[in-house]
């Protein structure tokens, strides 16, 4: 069984026009946010074998929010410049490459490519995974490469409007 937990960047600041958009900071709501993401996934003793985090600073802040929370190391989060302006199939293919004797992935990156790609998957489908947005999905299969082809359950999407009704 392999899983993966796709996992939308935190609430950022457009407030900084001499950033690219790739240096643009989490606020305080998206940390907030993220934190109950993250009190979910220490709640539920989820911790991923790899998190894979998009290059851009406010992917990169909410995977370090996660791992932290988690006891994921930090210094073991694999940044992918490609994930920021990653398609499917270029999801797809990162997961491709994760060696099989990891068996749960977490991918920290953006929409439009996440809501597709969750779109893929989920029976009720969505009109946008929110900031801080989080789905599992588990496939029938020990390979990696062959996710493609495997059943698949969606474990959940958890969003943190969803956390602060509990």
């Amino acid at each position: 069984m392999k899983t993966i937990y796709i996992l939308r960047h935190a609430k950022s600041s457009w407030d900084f026009s001499h950033l690219n958009d790739v240096e643009r900071p989490l606020i305080e709501k998206g940390i907030n946010r993220t934190n109950l993401i993250a009190r979910y996934l220490n709640k539920n003793n989820i911790t991923p074998d790899l998190i894979i985090s998009s290059a851009a600073v406010r992917a990169l802040e909410t995977a370090r929010i996660v791992a932290n929370a988690v006891k994921y190391p930090i210094n073991k989060i694999h940044i992918s410049k490609s994930l920021y302006s990653a398609d499917e199939d270029n999801i797809i293919t990162q997961l491709f490459d994760i060696s099989d004797h990891l068996h749960t992935v977490m991918l920290v990156g953006h929409n439009p490519t996440l809501t597709y790609f969750v779109n893929h998957y989920l029976e009720q489908k969505i009109e946008w995974l929110p900031t801080s947005g989080l789905v599992s999905i588990s496939f029938d299969t020990d390979s990696w490469p062959e996710i493609s082809n495997a059943g698949y359950v969606v474990n959940f999407l958890i969003t943190p409007s969803m956390l602060k009704k509990e």
